[in-house]
């Protein structure tokens, strides 16, 4: 994630986080705890950090308003939790009509084929095999997001 991260940054592209908020006290993610922090590793890139508290990055945020001000018209998914927010946002992206690129190895999840109940299960190849498929979301991994968009390799 945060080779994406840089490269944005050294493009003077722009870099959303979003930090997801659950109301619930039990929830990792409450909203008054750490577990709902940006990392710190991360945080310091972020030129927006908007709340959500739904697995879409869309629902009920500010997103859309914010990438039409900004003139966004393609989006690049990393983070965490692959099978639910990355997943879930490439999605709302795309019916939005955004050119989505969502990079497979720079997601996360908390969750394992024990999980799902599902021996083998890799979540993150399964993901963005299933995106892939659709034929409207470009799936890649970061050796080929930098073939594919670094400034060096464009012409």
């Amino acid at each position: 994630m945060e080779n994406v991260i840089k490269d944005f940054k050294d493009s003077n592209s722009p870099v959303i986080f979003m930090r997801h908020l659950d109301d619930s006290e039990e929830s990792p993610l409450y909203k008054h705890s750490t577990g709902s922090e940006i990392h710190s590793s991360l945080k310091d890139y972020a030129d927006h950090i908007l709340e959500k508290q739904t697995p879409s990055s869309f629902f009920n945020t500010e997103l859309s308003s914010l990438l039409e001000a900004l003139s966004v018209n393609q989006l690049f998914i990393t983070g965490y939790n692959t099978e639910f927010c990355c997943m879930f946002t490439a999605i709302a992206a795309y019916d939005r009509g955004y050119k989505v690129t969502f990079i497979e190895d720079a997601t996360g999840t908390v969750n394992t084929e024990e999980t799902y109940e599902m021996q083998g299960l890799d979540i993150k190849d399964f993901v963005g095999t299933v995106l892939h498929w659709s034929n409207v979301i470009e799936v890649l991994d970061y050796e080929e997001y930098m073939e594919a968009y670094n400034k060096e390799n464009m012409i």
